[in-house]
């Protein structure tokens, strides 16, 4: 499976401090967590990657190896490769779905897993085909950002949804961007079509086969988010859900401090039965 695939990666190891696994968000890369690593490296080791469709990382194969399966399974044979048996999880937004897809189908590999701002998906096939509907007509504006103006303007848009709050006030707005820029939007395109939330298999159901310690992260002004992660809290088992204030979608960029002090607080939490 990982033939399919060249991960473009970052591992730093310490074999005395725990090893965690950042997945970033659609449209981030291998320095999605940068600010928060520089602060989680005190207490741990640390491994990233860029996600298929983003930054270096290469499909090697069809456009299926997009898709969160595959994906999900090219990461667990990467830690084989890599010899890690068990770390640390965390997901952001998409790359939070995949983090939940990965606890709930291998469990074993995971000691506690952390999702900001994710989702288990749809619930119902009318919600997943509009959903696909709709991804695929922003699919092509991106596929048609040929020039870096292009896809500036795309993204000054996809931040003006109601889930990212205030972020472009952020005085690292334009850091953020320079670094979104960074992707090839061709790839992106693939990406939200075959990883979007309404192509990934509903995880609703599943959530309550959960047994891993999870730690839901959601910002005060995501009010979507807020109520699909209290839904979420009610019905998967060893699940707690805290709401960051002074953030909105993208926690670990609007207040990482907070971000991270939740992350150091969950690691030392006694696993009760």
């Amino acid at each position: 499976m990982t033939l399919k695939y060249k991960f473009n990666y970052y591992l730093n190891i310490n074999i005395n401090k725990p090893l965690i696994l950042l997945l970033h968000g659609f449209m981030g890369n291998i320095n999605e967590f940068d600010e928060a690593i520089k602060i989680l490296t005190e207490d741990f080791s640390y491994f990233t990657l860029d996600l298929p469709g983003h930054g270096k990382t290469q499909v090697l194969g069809s456009d299926e190896y997009y898709t969160i399966q595959p994906t999900a399974q090219a990461i667990i044979n990467l830690l084989d490769e890599l010899k890690i048996d068990k770390c640390y999880l965390i997901g952001y937004s998409m790359g939070g779905r995949l983090a939940l897809y990965l606890t709930l189908h291998f469990p074993e590999r995971f000691i506690k897993v952390v999702l900001e701002s994710a989702s288990p998906g749809l619930a119902t096939e009318a919600e997943r085909l509009e959903r696909v509907r709709r991804d695929a007509q922003i699919a092509k504006k991106l596929s048609r950002s040929i020039i870096q103006t292009d896809f500036a303007a795309f993204l000054s848009n996809w931040y003006n949804q109601s889930i990212f709050g205030s972020i472009k006030n952020h005085p690292e707005y334009d850091r953020m961007i320079e670094s979104r820029l960074q992707n090839n939007p061709q790839e992106l395109d693939k990406s939200l079509r075959f990883m979007g939330t309404g192509c990934q298999p509903s995880l609703w159901k599943k959530l309550q086969e959960n047994k891993i310690p999870v730690l839901l992260l959601v910002g005060e002004y995501d009010e979507k988010f807020i109520s699909i992660n209290t839904e979420m809290a009610q019905i998967c088992k060893f699940a707690q859900l805290k709401i960051i204030n002074n953030a909105g979608h993208n926690i670990h960029f609007e207040n990482t401090l907070a971000f991270v002090e939740n992350i150091k607080n969950f690691s030392m939490q006694q696993v009760k039965n």
